[in-house]
Protein backbone atom coordinates (compact mmCIF):
# COMPACT_ATOMS: atom_id res chain seq x y z
CA UNK A 1 0.00 0.00 0.00
CA UNK A 2 1.25 3.15 -0.98
CA UNK A 3 1.27 6.70 1.01
CA UNK A 4 -1.67 8.05 -0.93
CA UNK A 5 -3.80 5.16 -0.66
CA UNK A 6 -2.90 5.10 3.34
CA UNK A 7 -3.80 9.05 3.37
CA UNK A 8 -7.64 8.32 1.54
CA UNK A 9 -8.13 5.06 4.01
CA UNK A 10 -7.43 7.77 7.21
CA UNK A 11 -9.54 10.49 5.82
CA UNK A 12 -12.39 7.96 5.11
CA UNK A 13 -12.11 6.46 8.66
CA UNK A 14 -12.30 10.14 10.22
CA UNK A 15 -15.59 10.43 7.88
CA UNK A 16 -16.94 7.75 9.37
CA UNK A 17 -15.94 7.66 13.16
CA UNK A 18 -17.80 11.76 13.17
CA UNK A 19 -20.74 10.41 11.49
CA UNK A 20 -21.04 7.88 14.30
CA UNK A 21 -20.12 10.04 17.09
CA UNK A 22 -22.67 12.36 15.78
CA UNK A 23 -25.37 9.30 15.57
CA UNK A 24 -25.10 8.51 19.32
CA UNK A 25 -28.63 8.71 21.11
CA UNK A 26 -26.68 8.34 24.57
CA UNK A 27 -23.62 8.18 26.58
CA UNK A 28 -23.53 3.97 26.25
CA UNK A 29 -23.72 4.16 22.15
CA UNK A 30 -20.94 6.94 22.42
CA UNK A 31 -18.44 4.62 24.76
CA UNK A 32 -19.12 2.26 22.17
CA UNK A 33 -18.00 4.17 19.04
CA UNK A 34 -15.09 5.65 20.74
CA UNK A 35 -14.02 1.85 21.66
CA UNK A 36 -14.36 1.27 17.81
CA UNK A 37 -12.70 3.71 16.50
CA UNK A 38 -10.57 4.74 19.22
CA UNK A 39 -9.51 1.42 21.12
CA UNK A 40 -6.39 -0.87 21.80
CA UNK A 41 -8.55 -2.89 18.49
CA UNK A 42 -10.19 -0.27 17.21
CA UNK A 43 -9.94 1.13 13.79
CA UNK A 44 -7.76 3.41 14.06
CA UNK A 45 -5.03 1.19 15.72
CA UNK A 46 -5.69 -1.72 13.66
CA UNK A 47 -5.12 0.59 10.10
CA UNK A 48 -1.56 2.26 11.83
CA UNK A 49 -0.76 -1.43 12.14
CA UNK A 50 0.04 -1.40 8.80
CA UNK A 51 2.24 1.28 8.49
CA UNK A 52 5.61 -1.74 8.63
CA UNK A 53 4.60 -2.22 4.89
CA UNK A 54 5.45 1.11 4.13
CA UNK A 55 8.41 2.59 2.93
CA UNK A 56 10.71 4.20 5.83
CA UNK A 57 10.81 7.65 4.82
CA UNK A 58 6.56 7.57 4.23
CA UNK A 59 6.15 6.52 7.77
CA UNK A 60 6.37 9.82 9.62
CA UNK A 61 4.18 11.72 7.25
CA UNK A 62 1.89 8.41 7.84
CA UNK A 63 1.92 9.44 11.53
CA UNK A 64 1.41 13.31 10.89
CA UNK A 65 -1.80 12.62 8.98
CA UNK A 66 -3.06 9.83 11.83
CA UNK A 67 -2.81 12.38 14.73
CA UNK A 68 -5.01 15.27 14.01
CA UNK A 69 -7.35 12.37 12.80
CA UNK A 70 -6.96 11.61 16.12
CA UNK A 71 -7.64 14.60 17.63
CA UNK A 72 -10.84 15.49 15.53
CA UNK A 73 -12.12 12.09 16.99
CA UNK A 74 -11.40 12.87 20.55
CA UNK A 75 -12.48 16.18 20.06
CA UNK A 76 -16.07 14.72 18.65
CA UNK A 77 -16.33 12.58 21.47
CA UNK A 78 -16.10 14.84 24.11
CA UNK A 79 -17.98 17.85 22.48
CA UNK A 80 -20.83 14.91 21.70
CA UNK A 81 -20.68 13.23 25.55
CA UNK A 82 -21.05 17.26 26.74
CA UNK A 83 -24.17 17.42 24.56
CA UNK A 84 -25.86 14.37 26.09
CA UNK A 85 -24.93 15.05 29.31
CA UNK A 86 -26.59 18.40 28.79
CA UNK A 87 -29.55 16.76 27.30
CA UNK A 88 -30.03 13.93 30.16
CA UNK A 89 -29.99 16.71 32.81
CA UNK A 90 -32.53 18.88 31.10
CA UNK A 91 -34.87 15.91 30.93
CA UNK A 92 -33.88 14.77 34.62
CA UNK A 93 -34.82 18.79 35.75
CA UNK A 94 -37.94 18.51 33.75
CA UNK A 95 -39.03 15.42 35.20
CA UNK A 96 -38.29 17.39 38.84
CA UNK A 97 -39.94 20.74 37.75
CA UNK A 98 -42.12 21.97 40.18
CA UNK A 99 -44.81 24.47 39.65
CA UNK A 100 -44.38 26.93 42.39
CA UNK A 101 -47.97 29.09 41.54
CA UNK A 102 -49.38 25.39 42.45
CA UNK A 103 -51.34 25.66 46.47
CA UNK A 104 -48.49 23.76 48.89
CA UNK A 105 -49.05 20.84 49.98
CA UNK A 106 -50.73 21.24 53.83
CA UNK A 107 -48.95 19.51 56.53
CA UNK A 108 -50.62 17.47 59.33
CA UNK A 109 -50.32 19.46 62.41
CA UNK A 110 -50.10 17.67 65.40
CA UNK A 111 -51.91 18.72 68.85
CA UNK A 112 -51.67 18.56 72.55
CA UNK A 113 -52.25 15.70 74.53
CA UNK A 114 -55.83 16.34 76.39
CA UNK A 115 -53.59 16.05 79.95
CA UNK A 116 -50.88 18.30 78.76
CA UNK A 117 -53.93 21.07 77.21
CA UNK A 118 -55.74 20.76 80.04
CA UNK A 119 -53.01 21.37 82.74
CA UNK A 120 -52.24 24.52 80.60
CA UNK A 121 -55.77 25.72 80.32
CA UNK A 122 -55.74 25.56 84.37
CA UNK A 123 -52.75 27.07 84.69
CA UNK A 124 -54.26 30.52 82.26
CA UNK A 125 -57.16 30.72 83.82
CA UNK A 126 -54.91 30.58 87.91
CA UNK A 127 -52.84 33.01 85.64
CA UNK A 128 -55.17 35.60 85.63
CA UNK A 129 -55.70 35.89 88.80
CA UNK A 130 -51.28 36.40 89.42
CA UNK A 131 -50.64 32.36 89.95
CA UNK A 132 -47.31 31.43 88.64
CA UNK A 133 -46.21 27.84 87.28
CA UNK A 134 -43.81 26.36 89.96
CA UNK A 135 -42.27 22.95 88.67
CA UNK A 136 -40.64 20.81 91.88
CA UNK A 137 -38.64 17.19 91.44
CA UNK A 138 -40.74 13.89 90.93
CA UNK A 139 -38.35 12.73 93.22
CA UNK A 140 -39.11 13.96 97.01
CA UNK A 141 -37.74 13.03 100.60
CA UNK A 142 -39.93 11.41 102.75
CA UNK A 143 -39.96 14.97 105.29
CA UNK A 144 -41.04 17.00 102.86
CA UNK A 145 -43.69 14.55 101.12
CA UNK A 146 -45.23 14.16 104.85
CA UNK A 147 -43.56 15.17 107.15
CA UNK A 148 -43.59 19.21 106.73
CA UNK A 149 -47.44 18.29 105.68
CA UNK A 150 -48.76 17.62 109.03
CA UNK A 151 -48.84 14.12 107.80
CA UNK A 152 -47.68 12.01 110.47
CA UNK A 153 -45.65 8.27 110.13
CA UNK A 154 -49.08 6.49 110.75
CA UNK A 155 -51.35 8.21 108.18
CA UNK A 156 -52.77 6.14 105.54
CA UNK A 157 -50.51 7.88 102.60
CA UNK A 158 -47.44 6.50 104.38
CA UNK A 159 -48.25 2.79 103.85
CA UNK A 160 -45.84 1.10 101.93
CA UNK A 161 -48.69 -0.20 99.60
CA UNK A 162 -49.40 3.30 98.60
CA UNK A 163 -46.23 4.75 98.21
CA UNK A 164 -43.75 3.81 96.19
CA UNK A 165 -39.99 4.31 97.82
CA UNK A 166 -36.75 4.40 96.47
CA UNK A 167 -33.24 3.04 97.51
CA UNK A 168 -31.89 6.32 99.16
CA UNK A 169 -28.44 7.30 97.44
CA UNK A 170 -24.99 7.37 99.73
CA UNK A 171 -25.57 10.41 101.87
CA UNK A 172 -22.20 11.70 102.18
CA UNK A 173 -22.50 12.21 98.36
CA UNK A 174 -25.74 13.87 98.79
CA UNK A 175 -26.12 15.31 101.83
CA UNK A 176 -29.09 13.31 102.38
CA UNK A 177 -29.61 12.23 106.65
CA UNK A 178 -28.57 8.62 106.65
CA UNK A 179 -32.32 8.18 108.35
CA UNK A 180 -33.72 9.78 105.57
CA UNK A 181 -35.94 7.67 102.84
CA UNK A 182 -36.47 9.15 98.82
CA UNK A 183 -39.61 9.06 97.28
CA UNK A 184 -41.72 8.96 94.41
CA UNK A 185 -43.97 12.24 95.44
CA UNK A 186 -47.55 10.55 96.45
CA UNK A 187 -48.70 14.43 95.42
CA UNK A 188 -47.45 18.22 94.26
CA UNK A 189 -48.04 19.50 97.63
CA UNK A 190 -43.97 18.80 98.46
CA UNK A 191 -43.55 22.12 95.82
CA UNK A 192 -46.01 24.09 98.26
CA UNK A 193 -42.75 23.72 101.22
CA UNK A 194 -40.41 24.71 98.56
CA UNK A 195 -42.20 27.41 97.53
CA UNK A 196 -42.67 29.16 100.65
CA UNK A 197 -39.11 28.59 101.39
CA UNK A 198 -38.00 30.29 98.73
CA UNK A 199 -40.45 33.03 97.98
CA UNK A 200 -42.07 35.85 100.30
CA UNK A 201 -45.66 36.42 100.85
CA UNK A 202 -47.72 37.66 98.91
CA UNK A 203 -47.16 34.68 97.00
CA UNK A 204 -49.51 32.59 94.45
CA UNK A 205 -47.78 29.50 92.73
CA UNK A 206 -49.34 26.99 90.40
CA UNK A 207 -47.20 23.11 91.38
CA UNK A 208 -48.25 20.83 88.20
CA UNK A 209 -46.87 17.59 87.66
CA UNK A 210 -46.62 13.69 87.61
CA UNK A 211 -47.54 11.88 90.76
CA UNK A 212 -46.96 8.14 92.05
CA UNK A 213 -48.93 6.06 93.99
CA UNK A 214 -48.57 1.80 94.32
CA UNK A 215 -52.25 1.28 93.64
CA UNK A 216 -53.98 -1.07 91.28
CA UNK A 217 -55.50 0.10 87.51
CA UNK A 218 -58.11 0.46 86.26
CA UNK A 219 -60.78 2.85 84.90
CA UNK A 220 -60.64 5.42 87.44
CA UNK A 221 -57.42 4.61 89.55
CA UNK A 222 -53.49 4.81 88.27
CA UNK A 223 -50.56 4.19 89.49
CA UNK A 224 -49.06 7.11 87.90
CA UNK A 225 -51.32 10.56 87.20
CA UNK A 226 -51.11 14.40 87.00
CA UNK A 227 -52.20 16.68 89.54
CA UNK A 228 -52.39 20.44 89.76
CA UNK A 229 -52.18 22.24 93.23
CA UNK A 230 -52.27 25.79 94.17
CA UNK A 231 -50.65 27.69 97.31
CA UNK A 232 -52.37 31.31 98.62
CA UNK A 233 -50.47 32.96 101.17
CA UNK A 234 -50.90 36.46 101.94
CA UNK A 235 -52.21 38.66 105.39
CA UNK A 236 -55.85 38.43 105.61
CA UNK A 237 -56.46 35.62 102.87
CA UNK A 238 -59.90 33.66 103.94
CA UNK A 239 -62.08 31.00 103.51
CA UNK A 240 -64.60 33.20 101.48
CA UNK A 241 -61.51 34.32 99.02
CA UNK A 242 -60.98 30.00 98.67
CA UNK A 243 -64.42 29.65 97.46
CA UNK A 244 -65.14 33.35 95.18
CA UNK A 245 -61.57 31.71 93.20
CA UNK A 246 -63.13 28.00 92.91
CA UNK A 247 -66.27 29.08 91.84
CA UNK A 248 -64.74 31.10 89.22
CA UNK A 249 -62.20 28.36 88.20
CA UNK A 250 -66.10 25.97 88.21
CA UNK A 251 -67.51 28.28 85.80
CA UNK A 252 -64.79 28.92 83.82
CA UNK A 253 -63.89 24.69 82.80
CA UNK A 254 -67.51 23.67 82.93
CA UNK A 255 -70.29 26.26 81.89
CA UNK A 256 -71.35 29.98 83.63
CA UNK A 257 -74.14 28.28 84.88
CA UNK A 258 -72.88 25.17 86.32
CA UNK A 259 -73.72 24.97 90.30
CA UNK A 260 -70.92 24.67 93.10
CA UNK A 261 -70.75 23.77 96.86
CA UNK A 262 -68.50 23.45 99.64
CA UNK A 263 -68.86 20.07 101.94
CA UNK A 264 -66.57 19.87 104.99
CA UNK A 265 -63.86 17.35 104.28
CA UNK A 266 -60.54 16.71 106.07
CA UNK A 267 -56.62 16.78 104.75
CA UNK A 268 -53.73 16.76 106.93
CA UNK A 269 -51.92 20.29 105.39
CA UNK A 270 -55.32 22.62 105.58
CA UNK A 271 -57.66 23.40 109.01
CA UNK A 272 -60.60 24.05 108.08
CA UNK A 273 -60.65 21.71 104.92
CA UNK A 274 -63.94 20.99 101.87
CA UNK A 275 -64.21 19.27 98.94
CA UNK A 276 -65.43 21.13 96.36
CA UNK A 277 -68.27 19.55 94.25
CA UNK A 278 -70.11 20.70 90.79
CA UNK A 279 -73.25 20.10 89.58
CA UNK A 280 -72.81 16.37 87.22
CA UNK A 281 -71.88 17.16 84.20
CA UNK A 282 -73.77 14.03 82.96
CA UNK A 283 -77.14 14.61 84.44
CA UNK A 284 -77.11 18.30 85.11
CA UNK A 285 -77.76 17.44 88.66
CA UNK A 286 -80.79 15.21 88.68
CA UNK A 287 -78.72 12.04 89.42
CA UNK A 288 -77.24 9.45 87.71
CA UNK A 289 -74.65 6.86 87.91
CA UNK A 290 -71.77 9.01 87.56
CA UNK A 291 -72.49 10.86 89.88
CA UNK A 292 -73.66 8.27 92.53
CA UNK A 293 -77.47 9.59 91.86
CA UNK A 294 -76.45 12.70 94.08
CA UNK A 295 -76.53 15.00 91.38
CA UNK A 296 -72.79 16.19 92.29
CA UNK A 297 -69.40 15.29 91.45
CA UNK A 298 -66.54 16.49 93.40
CA UNK A 299 -63.78 17.62 91.98
CA UNK A 300 -61.07 19.00 93.91
CA UNK A 301 -59.80 19.11 97.28
CA UNK A 302 -58.89 22.63 99.44
CA UNK A 303 -59.03 23.98 102.55
CA UNK A 304 -57.00 26.89 104.53
CA UNK A 305 -53.58 26.45 104.98
CA UNK A 306 -52.89 24.47 107.88
CA UNK A 307 -50.76 26.46 110.85
CA UNK A 308 -48.31 23.47 111.25
CA UNK A 309 -48.09 23.22 107.23
CA UNK A 310 -47.11 27.35 107.30
CA UNK A 311 -44.44 26.95 110.23
CA UNK A 312 -42.75 24.50 107.95
CA UNK A 313 -42.84 26.50 105.39
CA UNK A 314 -40.97 29.49 107.05
CA UNK A 315 -43.56 31.56 107.62
CA UNK A 316 -45.24 33.00 110.71
CA UNK A 317 -48.94 31.78 110.92
CA UNK A 318 -49.94 34.33 113.26
CA UNK A 319 -48.86 36.78 110.33
CA UNK A 320 -50.21 35.09 106.96
CA UNK A 321 -52.68 32.79 106.26
CA UNK A 322 -52.98 30.48 103.39
CA UNK A 323 -55.32 28.70 101.12
CA UNK A 324 -54.76 26.17 98.92
CA UNK A 325 -56.35 23.35 96.32
CA UNK A 326 -55.50 20.55 94.38
CA UNK A 327 -57.46 18.56 91.71
CA UNK A 328 -56.59 15.58 89.65
CA UNK A 329 -55.67 16.70 86.07
CA UNK A 330 -56.94 13.39 84.60
CA UNK A 331 -60.57 13.84 86.34
CA UNK A 332 -60.83 17.17 85.53
CA UNK A 333 -60.44 16.19 81.19
CA UNK A 334 -62.44 12.97 81.46
CA UNK A 335 -65.46 15.54 82.61
CA UNK A 336 -64.18 18.43 80.39
CA UNK A 337 -63.97 15.61 77.53
CA UNK A 338 -66.92 12.93 78.47
CA UNK A 339 -64.31 10.28 79.03
CA UNK A 340 -65.02 7.37 81.41
CA UNK A 341 -61.38 5.25 81.56
CA UNK A 342 -58.45 7.15 82.33
CA UNK A 343 -56.17 4.36 80.72
CA UNK A 344 -56.68 6.05 77.73
CA UNK A 345 -54.77 8.64 78.16
CA UNK A 346 -51.57 6.93 78.32
CA UNK A 347 -52.35 3.98 76.22
CA UNK A 348 -50.56 6.18 73.01
CA UNK A 349 -53.45 5.37 71.11
CA UNK A 350 -53.47 7.45 68.02
CA UNK A 351 -57.35 6.66 67.12
CA UNK A 352 -57.75 8.41 70.63
CA UNK A 353 -55.36 10.92 70.66
CA UNK A 354 -56.44 12.36 66.82
CA UNK A 355 -59.86 13.58 68.36
CA UNK A 356 -58.13 16.25 70.27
Amino acid sequence: MDLEAFAARLSALRERALQAVRETADPSSLEQVEAAYLGRKGELRTLLGGIGGLPAEDRPRVGALANPIREDVERAIAQRRERLESIALEVRLAGERLDVTLPGRPLRRGSLHPLVETEREIARFFGRYGFVVYESPEVETDERNFEALNIPADHPARDLWDTIYLQPPDSEATGTPDDGRLLLRTHTSPGQIRAMHEMSPPLRVLTPGRCYRYEAVDASHGFEFFQVEGLMVDEGTSLAHLRGLLDEFAHAMFGAARATRFRPGYYPFTEPSVAFDIGCVSCEGSGCPACGRSGWMTILGAGMVHPVVLRNGGLDPERFQGLAFGMGVDRIAMLRYAINDLRVFLANDLRFLERF
